[in-house]
């Protein structure tokens, strides 16, 4: 499988499908488990790019401080290792913070949807972050409603595996932790590209209020509200899928 370099740090990803790019962009400590749901509809109508972030599965995992800027510097790595032209980006939480900072920074972006994501650390509950940890006490609680996790708990003991696997943990979790509470947006009226904004209900880590103040501060932003807490986007794959591909086939037409 390919890797990317960014000075001495080595980013693992995997590419499938045939088309126009699409690039996900994982959340604090999560491993690209978390885009199985959204990844079978995209990948073959359109080419997916799915990396691990600095300090998770098979990247390297160098010693923090890691920031935002510099996990956009890696993304851009990545693309550019894989001579993407352009790509569409879809982030969730921090990952949503890196396409906002790649967005403005670099040219490849065409358009961004973000899950649960705001454009100000000053808005992430760092408390209610840290127990999303691999590590934590009920660490699902905040990701996934009750009512998901009573309803399949089949499925929610293969994400604990998946978790096990390839989540970040330790240090290095810290360290993408650290990089979200400090995140200090670009100028957002210069970032025009389309931009969705997801937002869950019952998000403890990002609000509803700061997925709105997001949509709305974009020029060209919608926000969508989610039944669900962090990972709203997992818990109602079908729908929120149904929505990104309806954005990916505008913006290709």
């Amino acid at each position: 499988m390919p890797t990317a370099r960014n000075r001495d740090t080595s980013l693992y990803y995997e590419v499938d499908g045939d088309g126009p790019t699409v690039v996900f962009v994982n959340d604090v400590g999560y491993g690209a488990w978390l885009w199985g749901w959204h990844y079978d509809a995209v990948a073959g109508p359109y080419e997916t790019v799915v990396w691990d972030l600095r300090g998770t599965g098979r990247s390297d995992t160098p010693a923090g401080p890691y920031d935002v800027g510099t996990l956009a510097a890696d993304l851009e790595a990545v693309l550019g290792d894989h001579g993407v032209g352009s790509a569409h980006l879809v982030g969730a939480g921090l990952g949503g913070m890196v396409a906002l900072e790649y967005a403005h920074r670099y040219s490849r972006a065409r358009s961004l949807t973000l899950y649960c994501t705001a454009g100000s650390g000053d808005a992430v509950d760092r408390a209610a972050l840290d127990a999303l940890a691999l590590d934590a006490p009920s660490s699902l609680d905040g990701a996934f409603s009750p009512a998901f996790r009573e309803h399949d708990p089949e499925l929610v003991e293969r994400i604990a595996d998946w978790r096990a696997d390839e989540d970040a943990t330790g240090e290095a979790r810290a360290a993408q932790a650290a990089a979200m509470t400090a995140f200090d947006a670009p100028p957002l009226y210069e970032v025009t590209q389309p931009a969705e904004v997801y937002y869950g209900l019952d998000d403890p880590v990002v609000s509803p209020e700061a997925g709105r103040s997001l949509a709305a501060d974009l020029p060209r932003g919608t926000g969508e509200a989610v039944e669900g807490r962090h990972c709203c986007y997992v818990e109602h794959a079908p729908a929120v899928t149904d929505r990104l591909l309806a954005l990916l086939d505008g913006q290709t037409d």
